[in-house]
């Protein structure tokens, strides 16, 4: 039996989700894998910081934050930064959720960096990091002995990254394309069915998968950052979210949509990437697709990558109805993945 200590950098609704998931697969975990764990530490944005090197209590915690209260009480060790907490929190495993930053991946990057010198195995759900600084982080890890894993940066949590690191080698990806913003494709699913864009951007608000502010999500940053995720880790290509081709999908009206409607097509904003010479040339625009491609039968929030390989030709990856709970278990199954 392995025991493992794990710790929690950002507890939003993913680290919750998370937190839940593990109490709940605990025995599984146990019983298939031979492993058990504890958490020591839980850093939040607003809630405090709780550290004990003995194992803190999750349902505890779940339970003070769900009643608005401050982690401070449950702490052993009292520090005031997350650098300090990566640093004191005695674990072996960092599930690192903090807030993206599309232009440079920070402070991300410097804390993953700090907990893999700790001696950590990292797991994020964050694709700063993994656009900003794949390779460094990816070699540092390497250099300690651990593993930097990433794979609900991408579509929730479904296997892409893992797939072809695990069942796919020496594949070549020649290119791919798909809808992997799933806030943007229930918008234009709504407006489908006759709202305005801005009634369809305030029910995704309402349902928590748009923010307050949703120019991350339609004016195509979000889909730009996962383009370059994909072609930095899967083609070997680093490109920043700025070098993509971008356009949103605010130029799309229902006059738009009663027209792709009339050709039998429907509009989505299309990630791609393909090779142009020795260019790869990535974009991320409103394309109207029609009933033969595997794009057209994607609704609301679901999301679909089709990469085409040198071996296998197209290979479709299709999620219905992500979640913080599918983002919660590509994280876990990272962990497991990074130490078996």
């Amino acid at each position: 039996m392995n025991h493992y200590k794990l710790s929690f950098l950002g507890f939003g609704n993913v680290g919750k989700a998370l937190a839940e998931l593990l109490l709940r697969k605990q025995a599984d975990i146990k019983n298939q894998l031979g492993i058990t764990f504890s958490v020591t530490g839980i850093a939040t944005g607003s809630k405090g910081i709780a550290i004990d090197p003995d194992g803190l209590d999750l349902a505890e915690i779940l339970a003070r934050l769900k009643s608005g209260q401050s982690l401070a009480a449950s702490s052993k060790l009292q520090v005031i930064s997350s650098l300090e907490f990566i640093q004191n929190c005695g674990a072996e495993v960092l599930f690192e959720t903090i807030p993206v930053n599309y232009q440079t991946g920070q402070p991300a990057v410097d804390l993953i960096r700090a907990a893999l010198e700790q001696g950590m195995h990292v797991t994020t759900a964050n694709k700063g990091p993994v656009v900003h600084a794949y390779n460094e982080l990816t070699a540092l890890a390497k250099s300690k002995g651990l593993n930097f894993y990433f794979e609900s940066a991408v579509m929730d949590g479904a296997p892409i990254f893992a797939l072809f690191r695990e069942t796919l080698p020496a594949a070549n990806i020649l290119g791919f394309r798909g809808v992997l913003n799933s806030t943007t494709n229930l918008i234009l699913s709504r407006m489908e069915n006759g709202e305005s864009f801005d009634q369809a951007v305030a029910y995704a608000q309402s349902i928590g998968i748009a923010e307050t502010d949703p120019s991350g999500d339609v004016d195509g940053w979000d889909a730009a950052i996962k383009v370059s995720a994909l072609a930095t880790v899967l083609m070997g290509v680093p490109i920043k979210p700025g070098d993509v081709d971008r356009t949103g999908i605010r130029g799309i009206t229902l006059e738009e949509i009663a027209r792709a409607k009339s050709l039998g097509k429907r509009w989505k904003l299309v990630c791609q990437a393909r090779w142009e010479g020795a260019q790869l040339k990535t974009t991320v625009a409103p394309q109207m697709v029609g009933v033969e491609s595997p794009l057209y039968g994607v609704e609301g929030t679901t999301s679909i990558v089709q990469i085409e390989s040198d071996v296998l030709g197209k290979l479709s990856l299709i999620e219905e109805d992500p979640g913080p709970h599918t983002t919660a278990y590509g994280l876990l199954a990272d962990f497991l993945n990074a130490v078996k």
